[in-house]
This record gives C-alpha cells, structure tokens and sequence, in this order.
C-alpha cells in the first residue's frame, strides 16, 4: 500500500489533523487508529500458521516411516576395497519392504538401514529398475510387528494439481528427517535416468531436494506418498523431481514378482495431456486424458507404425490409455514382438494403427 493508497483509506482522519492528538475527544478515537493493525497481524498469523500447521502434520505422520540407506560397493584394488554411498527410502509395507531409487542401491555389495528411531539393520534388494530410477529392498528378518516398522500411507500422483503444497523428506544421516517444502511446480516433466533412458510423468517441485534425500518421499499435505524424490541430474539445484507414486507402485509390483521388469517399447516420448471434450463425447471416449507424442525415435516401432509427433495415444488392443502410466502398464512383456492396435487422435480424427512393441533393451 503506497501513501496516497493509505490517505485514502484514512480520510475521515487526514481531513482532520487535531484529531490525531486528541483521542480522548469521543471515546473510540485511538481504538478505531490502532484496530486495523492488530487485524491484519492477526490475519497474517492465521495464514502462517495454517501452513505450518499443514506441512509439521504432513511430517508427523510420515516421519516414522522415512529410513537412511547406507550401502557398500565395491571399489576395486582400493585400500578398504569398497566404496560407501547412501540415501533414503521409505517402509511401504509392514514387514520392512522399502522403497528408494535405483541408483542408490545399484550394485549394492550390502545395504544397512537406520530406522527413524535410530536402530541400524542389515537389508538385501529386491530388485531395481535403472529405467525408472525406482528399486525395492526387504529388512533382512523384519517381522510384521517388529517396532519402528510403520507403513507409509501412498497417494494418488495422478491427482496432483500444479500449485498443491508437497513436502519432500529425508534421512541423510540415520538419526535426524530434513525436510523442505514447496508447491507443485509441474507435471508429466521428463528426465534422463542415469541408464540413459528417459522417465516421463515426473513431478516438478520448488521443494529443494537436500544432499542425501534421494529415494526419500514426496508427500502431500495429508501426509500421503504422492512421488518418490530422485536427484539424477546434476543442474536441477534449487528443485526437487520426483518419480509418481502411481509409476512406483506399479514399478514394485513387477519387482517382487520377478526382481526385474521386463518391459516391451514403442519408441516415443510422452505426456499425459486432457482431451477436448467435444472429442471425447464425439468418439465416446472412456477417458477424458490421453498421452501425447511428443517425439518418435528413429527406427522405432512407433515410427513404423506411422505415430507422428503431437498424435494422442488414447488405447492400446483396446485399453484405454489415460496417462503415460497407463501406457507404461499395457507395455508390458507379453506385448514384445506381437502387432497391436494403437489407437490414436490426430488433431480431431481418430485413428488405428498396427505396431509391434520390441522388447526394452536392458539398462
């Protein structure tokens, strides 16, 4: 508020300077001067702590479930003859299976978990997936009752909104959570995993992601898990990018079925995008998101199927396609080398095309 903003919202006072001195004139004059401070402190005092009170309750209840990851790997003809490294993770299920990045625990010789009530114990992986940047590891001998095991409570990621409060946490050093909190920046952002291979439908957040908090949750104001913190690329200082929740459960089911994923391939990099209504109504549409081309690589079964770039990806032999976790769980091993029908929009005409996925080369 600027000076002639704040006369003009005092003017009964401005137009009568003596007054200013002489409060005792009509009883209320120096409550009426002084009682819009106090108001308005009031209200800024309600806004942060209605914030506060947000992001200390989002931590509260994911807290127990946050762990520090430490792993040895070997490190060839070296004096100790391994190497250390580490992150954090997160308990997703009673019985001590955690969920962390790849690239934490890539080529892990032995892993040791500290649990957020500072007990130290050893863990064995499960499998990881370098695609995805997503692993799975198992608390050697936990028990479903063993104390300080508490199952974090997983979200929805495809119901994030841009702009709804998350807060990232972690646990660098096994005996104190650090934690950050920010807005939803963007999503179905796009990074290159440390295999090479790009991971599509990631969170975007002014979150900062610490040193050490790789692996760690992202989680919304409830306290749900709604991504999974990774911090592959080297220039995003300042931000957090996170793996969707929904990619991640999909990503451990395949783990603990066969300690791998074996995934077949199209060829194209993509988004989740929302459909024109009148189109979806026009063709009938299940769904009201598709996943849209954004570029095909060279020499890929997308590209000789016919995909072009900007052609929204609705279904594949007839599932519907809503997102790129969608395509991601239709994608799956029984599709290598068999012809399926794409179905996709380019720009308001609907079209089938026949492609065969090839099998994902290993990472």
């Amino acid at each position: 508020m600027n000076l002639e903003e704040a006369g003009s919202v005092y003017s009964p006072l401005s137009a009568h300077p003596a007054s200013l001195n002489q409060p005792e004139a009509n009883g209320w004059g120096e409550e009426s001067q002084r009682g819009p401070a106090p108001a308005a402190s009031s209200a800024d005092d309600s806004l942060l702590d209605a914030y506060s009170r947000a992001v200390t309750g989002a931590v509260k209840r994911i807290s127990p479930s946050v762990v520090n990851i430490e792993v040895h790997q070997s490190a060839g003809r070296t004096r100790s003859g391994e190497r250390r490294g580490g992150g954090s993770g997160f308990v997703f299920t009673p019985d001590g299976l955690i969920l962390t990045n790849s690239h934490v625990v890539h080529d892990a010789q032995r892993i040791e978990v500290t649990l957020a009530d500072g007990r130290r114990m050893p863990a064995s992986a499960i499998g990881d997936d370098p695609a995805s940047d997503l692993a799975v590891i198992r608390i050697n001998e936990a028990r479903v009752d063993e104390p300080g095991l508490t199952a974090a409570a997983l979200g929805d990621s495809q119901q994030l909104r841009v702009g709804q409060l998350v807060v990232a946490i972690g646990n660098p050093y096994g005996f104190q959570s650090t934690v950050t909190a920010g807005v939803v920046s963007a999503l179905g952002r796009s990074l290159r995993s440390y295999s090479g291979r790009l991971i599509d439908d990631v969170i975007q957040t002014d979150a900062a992601l610490n040193p050490g908090n790789s692996g760690g949750p992202l989680v919304d104001s409830a306290g749900r898990v709604v991504g999974v913190n990774t911090a592959t690329i080297l220039p995003a200082q300042g931000i957090c990018f996170a793996i969707g929740i929904n990619t991640a459960k999909f990503v451990a089911s395949r783990l603990l079925r066969d300690g791998r994923i074996r995934r077949s391939y199209i060829g194209v990099s993509a988004q989740t995008v929302p459909i024109h209504r009148r189109v979806v109504r026009f063709y009938d549409l299940p769904k009201e998101t598709g996943v849209v081309a954004l570029s095909v690589e060279e020499k890929s079964p997308a590209q000789r199927a016919g995909v072009r770039e900007g052609d929204v990806i609705v279904a594949l032999e007839s599932q519907a396609v809503a997102g790129v976790d969608d395509l991601h769980r239709v994608l799956t091993d029984v599709r290598v080398g068999v012809s399926c029908a794409l179905t996709v929009l380019r720009r308001t005409e609907k079209l089938e095309l026949k492609i065969v996925p090839e099998e994902a080369a290993k990472a």
